[in-house]
């Protein structure tokens, strides 16, 4: 089974500098980069399963790259919480892509976003002038897109921003489970492995939540009519990507509905949309059905790349 290293980039920010952690599967050296950015409350670890599956199906001919966006798993925080928003993200993974080409030249780029990941990808993607290695090729919007069901953010804001303090760390993947049921059927031995790095362990003992908690601070500034408001700028976004596009969906999704899933199948990049069936917001790319669908599209031929 392919075996990871942890890394880290300094990332500039007005009154200072952060670090940037990421894990790196397979060849270093390899010209073909996919980068996989998680979500919200999440961290790179999430992509653990797909990373070896995608090193394995590549024949290890292949660098996948999974970052901890600041403020979570094993990356700094920030001074002020303000910060925690898309355009930082975006430029502390220009700061890494940068990174990434100087240490070896990345000549086809990839990207895997679920959901906040998703966003980052669609300002990677769809801003004009970027200075990016070469233009991403592929992109997986993952239960996300331009418009974004006002319920779904209301009912992450019940919980995001709480730390915690658990006994052991099945203790707090049990309480995670009880707030993560959307994410479909797992395994315990799945859940547990997913719920390994979402912990740090305490001075005084026990675990906790391993973000910030201050990660919500800007997210509980916005309001439906705010949200509302930034559809149009990410629906821009979208219809500049060039990049082939596939939209993982959960058919229960709360956050992304289908109707927009459709409209991004008619518009911007024309996405090829694949829905999983028992699972909501959103898909962990850990079940082999999913995993399949994903890494069939980056790395086997179908039809010429844009």
């Amino acid at each position: 089974m392919p075996e990871s290293t942890l890394n880290s980039i300094t990332c500039p920010e007005p009154n200072g500098a952060h670090r940037m952690a990421f894990r790196a599967w397979g060849d270093a050296a390899a010209p073909h980069a996919v980068v996989c950015v998680h979500g919200l409350s999440r961290q790179g670890r999430d992509f653990d399963v797909l990373a070896q599956a995608l090193v394995a199906r590549a024949g290890g001919a292949l660098r996948v790259v999974c970052p901890d966006v600041v403020g979570r798993g094993r990356s700094d925080w920030l001074k002020d919480p303000m910060g925690y928003q898309i355009p930082t993200y975006a430029a502390d993974m220009l700061a890494l892509l940068a990174q990434l080409h100087r240490n070896a030249p990345v000549t086809t780029l990839d990207w895997v976003g679920t959901s906040m990941g998703g966003l980052i990808g669609l300002a990677i993607c769809g801003t004009p002038q970027l200075p990016l290695p070469v233009p991403v090729r592929r992109l997986v919007l993952n239960d996300v897109g331009p418009a974004i069901q006002w319920q779904a953010l209301a009912r992450i804001g019940t919980y995001l921003g709480q730390a915690g303090h658990f006994g052991s760390v099945q203790k707090a993947a049990d309480a995670m489970w009880a707030i993560s049921t959307s994410f479909g059927p797992h395994t315990p031995e799945q859940w547990l492995a997913l719920s390994q790095a979402m912990v740090r362990p305490l001075a005084e003992g026990g675990y906790a939540l391993h973000y910030d908690p201050a990660i919500a601070v800007p997210f509980r500034t916005l309001t439906e009519a705010s949200a509302a408001q930034g559809e149009a700028a990410l629906w821009q976004l979208y219809d500049n990507v060039t990049a082939r596009t596939l939209l993982t969906r959960g058919a229960q999704s709360d956050l992304l509905s289908r109707a927009t899933a459709q409209a991004m199948t008619q518009r911007g990049p024309r996405a090829r949309l694949v829905e999983f069936e028992g699972v909501g917001h959103a898909p962990t790319l850990v079940n082999a059905d999913q995993v399949d669908v994903v890494a069939s599209f980056l790395l086997e031929t179908c039809g010429p790349d844009p």
